[in-house]
């Protein structure tokens, strides 16, 4: 009895010394561009350290950059956690780039591994390129005032920080360290929270906190299935081949009605690339490039223009996929080594679909009524000028045109009128066909 007394004792005692959730660590892994579907992420993965009493949150990122909006709000979910939140450049190789060193300035601890890189923020245009006159300065200046917003709270160096935003400066973690840029240059994760354990930290609000993290249980958060699929989906590259899939596939729908399969994955493409267009900036001039130049494969088949449409058709379509997605840095913009194989595989299908729907339209009726004009057959009876005649098989009433002709004489139908045959004597030698059922 004393003896389960004292591990009845000795268990209450160690959930008072050590309550639930003392020194657990949520670590948020992004490796991704910046934009709707890792924005997502990183707000569930905050929320889950808040819930789980979570002592540090940190977010190990290595991002070559995205939109900005997405990035204020996730600059926003972490200057307004409850948690504290360690912004970590990490492996070796990884970098913060452009939208990515506002993030690690957010944090209340910026930490970065040696051999990465972060800096080079300055605000381009829709497609990469310098922003002119009076729209570039108001893009710097506002991105300027973000990075000085968030760098003078957390006691770093804003003058610094806010040459990465007006002259593209970039900084390797030493020189990021040296410069008063980031508080740790830690080789990984555990370094960096040994290093941590005890420190005072200045919150966004100026509350201070002392980190106690001991030994603390690391729980490793990544995207789920579902917003991995949402990341895809951000991609350029895979929104711009679910469209061209899209449309392929309900155009064979419509060439080639009750295939059914064509159809279906082409809207279900065609939905995903709507989805894609709405969290992706996208330009209106580009979709109508790529309908300009589908317009034109459809009449390269119609109108006699030796290929002329068809080339027209190829480079409206290349400047408008070149055009549609307006991302301000290359991993956000389609890469021309998808754009080109698609245009040109894409026009041949096309064309090719198209011509032959076009040759079946004009070919000859192999069936039916229709399918009797042109066939040969035998007078069964004199004829003179009305008598019966065999064509395929089977009797027809029918009228010769021309001279009578006797029975036997091979003959070729020139009408069908009703139920009744006009024909016209091929030779004047008879010529039984098959024989005469006896």
């Amino acid at each position: 009895m004393r003896t389960v007394l004292a591990v009845v004792m000795t268990f209450l005692a160690g959930l008072v010394a050590f309550p639930a959730g003392a020194g657990e660590i949520v670590c948020l892994h992004l490796d991704d561009t910046i934009q709707p579907a890792s924005r997502r992420f990183i707000e569930r993965g905050l929320k889950m350290a808040a819930s789980d009493g979570a002592k540090l949150a940190v977010i190990q990122i290595n991002t070559p950059g995205g939109l900005l909006s997405s990035t204020r709000r996730i600059t926003s979910d972490i200057t307004s956690s409850p948690v504290p939140v360690a912004v970590y450049v990490a492996p070796a190789g990884a970098r913060a780039a452009s939208a990515g060193f506002f993030i690690l300035m957010s944090g209340d601890i910026a930490a970065m591994a040696p051999g990465t890189n972060t800096g080079a923020s300055h605000p381009v245009g829709s497609q990469g390129q310098n922003i002119a006159g009076d729209e570039r300065k108001k893009a710097t200046n506002d991105a300027a005032a973000m990075m000085r917003a968030l760098t003078s709270r957390r006691g770093r160096n804003p003058k610094l920080a806010e040459k990465a935003v007006t002259g593209s400066v970039s900084f390797t973690a030493e020189e990021a360290l040296k410069d008063g840029l980031i508080d740790r240059v830690a080789s990984s994760l555990d370094e960096l929270i040994a290093s941590l354990d005890g420190q005072e930290i200045t919150r966004f609000d100026g509350t201070k906190v002392t980190l106690h993290l001991g030994r603390p249980s690391i729980k490793d958060v990544r995207p789920s299935q579902a917003e991995r699929l949402l990341s895809a989906l951000a991609n350029p590259n895979i929104a711009y081949l679910l469209m061209a899939l899209g449309m392929l596939g309900i155009y064979v729908e419509l060439t080639h009605p009750g295939a059914v399969a064509p159809g279906v994955v082409g809207v279900i493409a065609m939905l995903l690339a709507l989805y894609s267009l709405s969290v992706l900036p996208f330009n209106l001039a580009g979709i109508g490039l790529i309908l300009v130049g589908l317009v034109l494969f459809i009449l390269e088949v119609k109108v006699p223009s030796y290929g002329l449409l068809t080339v027209g058709g190829l480079v409206s379509f290349i400047l408008g996929s070149m055009m549609l997605f307006t991302g301000p840095i290359p991993a956000m913009r389609v890469s021309l080594s998808v754009v080109l194989p698609t245009a040109f595989l894409l026009a041949f299908l096309m064309i090719f679909l198209l011509s032959r729907v076009v040759k079946l339209h004009h070919r000859k009726p192999l069936t039916g009524v229709e399918g009797l004009i042109g066939e040969v057959g035998e007078a069964r009876t004199a004829m003179a000028p009305r008598g019966r005649v065999l064509v395929h098989g089977e009797y027809w009433n029918a009228t010769i045109e021309g001279a009578p002709v006797p029975r036997g004489t091979p003959v070729r139908v020139t009408r069908v009128n009703g139920g009744e045959l006009t024909v016209v004597a091929m030779s004047t030698q008879p010529g039984a066909i098959e024989k005469e059922e006896s």
